[in-house]
């Protein structure tokens, strides 16, 4: 699965329009194989981002869990350790 898709469920504060959107044009680029789509294709390409993006909102707003919401900030603290355990740091 594309790496650029992030988890956006059970977050404080919830995933933004901005965020699913994203998320659903790393979908859409790696199904279609395009970065950016010909003339001909970009009406299709487009389309499917928008109902992808509204059945992403769809899911999100269906899914329950008694699980406390998890904390943007420690999320991306906990990536950029992980990326630095990989690839070593560049905190020179």
């Amino acid at each position: 699965m594309c790496r650029n898709i992030k988890t956006l469920f059970n977050f404080d504060p919830p995933a933004t329009e901005h965020e699913i959107m994203a998320a659903s044009h790393q979908f859409v680029r790696k199904l279609s194989g395009f970065n950016v789509p010909s003339k001909a294709n970009e009406e299709a390409y487009n389309r499917a981002i928008k109902e992808v993006a509204l059945v992403a909102r769809n899911l999100l707003d269906s899914l329950v869990t008694n699980a406390e919401p998890r904390n943007r900030e420690v999320e991306i603290q906990r990536a950029r350790s992980r990326a630095a355990k990989r690839f070593g740091t560049s905190d020179d």
